[in-house]
């Protein structure tokens, strides 16, 4: 498959598909979330998409890292270890890949999303490893 050297997208023209809440996350209210992936990096392990999501209270596990840049709306998140918060349009927050948090959409969230899987800490090692080599051959 070849990827373009570009890929663009009207984020507000996106056509979004029904992305079902897994039911055992719901707290209250029954939130409706949609979503689209719209592109991924040649090797597979990042990807952008558009999701949104109406009034609910809910868990959510994210398994990868994931940055989220709210384009409509309000929610506000909260997780152990870290205080609530409310993400407004144009806030961005990084929520960590095996982590766990808690969202309250008050009427309506929209939100642009970049998840990136997480490298086997081997493979982490060895990329980190081939970077610092490459800044030192290259500073000489």
């Amino acid at each position: 498959m070849s990827l373009s050297a570009i890929e663009s997208v009207s984020l507000d023209q996106l056509p979004l598909n029904d992305d079902p809440i897994n039911e055992d996350w719901i707290i209250s209210g029954t939130p409706k979330a949609r979503a689209a992936q719209w592109s991924a990096s040649k090797d597979g392990t990042t990807t952008t998409h558009v999701w949104d999501c109406t009034k609910g209270q809910f868990r959510w596990y994210f398994p990868a890292d994931e940055i989220v840049h709210i384009m409509e709306g309000s929610v506000t998140v909260e997780s152990d270890g870290s205080e609530k918060r409310t993400l407004r349009v144009g806030d961005a927050a990084l929520f960590r890949a095996g982590s766990w948090s808690e969202w309250n959409v008050d009427e309506y969230v929209r939100k642009h999303a970049i998840l990136s899987v997480p490298l086997h800490p081997s493979v982490s090692f060895v990329v980190r490893a081939a970077r610092k080599i490459s800044r030192m051959v290259s500073s000489r």
